[in-house]
């Protein structure tokens, strides 16, 4: 299968059958293991084709999408519209936030170096302890504080690099089979249910694919990376499929450049997202946590990557945070259970 392009759709990318967003939140102390933060909505996303005018010329080679963020914001990936079974790697970098190893064009086993989905709803951070990950926080590239950095000594990429894998034809073939023989004991079981479901995601903002013209002179690259915050509660599960079942090829990737506040509204001439919220007045306001952990399958919870379990948080680099924190309280954390086509993205060499 030849590797197509990403979209855009309002606010997802979408690679394939998999949709990613992009969630702002809370940033975690660095101390401790919490709950999973909530979601504060999602970063715009934008082509980098459709400001060739005025994105740094590097960014015009590697192609991809961009997402404005602030020095020290946390984010998490969401991902959905994801029926039929599919394998996402996520580099941050180039380097593998599930393994730590290098950025691979294959799906690897020995360590497993992608998100299974749809059982991985969304990844927070790197997997770097037993049932728990690390918070993705952007930092600037050139102080070492980038997971890129500690892992690999260079800070030379930056970013977010996605690849999605679908099924191979036979193992396809043989889930197709299974649906419908599900469905088959489902309406014999219940009767047929005739309703039309809308499209995943809807149709789009109105303009969100529409080709953008403003924005000022050509930006020299902006050096934004991730790095490591608090950590929380998370699971990365294991694969319980043979490698074999995976297609070789990808059906699409993309490379997410992470581009600073002020120099988003010079690219762009839209004006960024407001700063994050106070984590103290966000607690205050009794807004809801989220703990997602399921204890039976804490046997298929991948064990921490070596090369991350390493990794100090952004504070030992760039100094403390002097924000005040205030732990939610048990009635705030909620446990949790397990379109019309957009313009393509431009992909290119990295």
């Amino acid at each position: 299968m030849a590797t197509s392009a990403a979209r855009i759709d309002g606010d997802a990318t979408v690679l394939g059958g998999v949709r990613v967003r992009f969630v702002r939140t809370l940033r975690l102390p660095e101390t401790g293991t919490h709950p999973l933060p909530p979601g504060l909505g999602t970063f715009p996303i934008r082509r980098v084709e459709d400001y060739a005018g005025s994105v740094p010329p590097e960014w015009l080679a590697k192609g991809g999408v961009m997402l404005p963020v602030y020095l020290r914001e946390a984010m998490w990936l969401s991902f959905s519209g994801t029926v039929e079974p599919s394998a996402l790697q996520v580099g941050v970098g180039k380097v593998c936030a599930v393994s730590g190893r290098p950025w691979s064009s294959t799906l690897g086993r020995r360590p497993q170096n992608y998100l299974v989905l749809p059982r991985q709803p969304w990844l927070d951070g790197i997997n770097s302890g037993r049932g728990t990950v690390r918070q993705f926080v952007a930092v600037p590239l050139g102080l070492g504080a980038t997971v890129e950095g500690q892992v690999t000594g260079e800070e030379t990429v930056g970013g977010v690099q996605l690849q999605a894998f679908g099924l191979g034809d036979a193992a396809r073939r043989a889930w197709e089979a299974e649906r419908a023989a599900a469905r088959q004991r489902t309406t014999a079981a219940y009767g047929a249910v005739g309703s039309a479901l809308p499209a995943p995601g809807g149709p789009p903002p109105a303009g969100a694919g529409a080709p953008q013209t403003r924005g000022g002179p050509p930006q020299r690259a902006a050096a934004m990376g991730l790095g490591a915050g608090g950590s929380m509660r998370q699971q990365v599960f294991q694969d319980d499929r043979p490698l074999t079942d995976w297609a070789r090829e990808p059906s699409a990737r993309t490379f997410v450049h992470l581009v600073t506040a002020p120099q988003w509204r010079q690219i762009t001439g839209e004006r960024p997202p407001a700063s994050p919220v106070d984590r103290a007045a966000y607690t205050a306001a009794g807004l809801p946590w989220f703990d997602y952990y399921d204890e039976d399958a804490a046997a298929v919870d991948l064990a921490p990557a070596d090369p991350l379990r390493a990794v100090k948080p952004v504070g030992d680099w760039i100094g403390d945070d002097h924000e005040p924190w205030q732990a939610p309280g048990a009635p705030q954390i909620k446990p949790l259970g397990d379109p019309r086509p957009g313009r393509p993205v431009a992909d290119g060499d990295w």
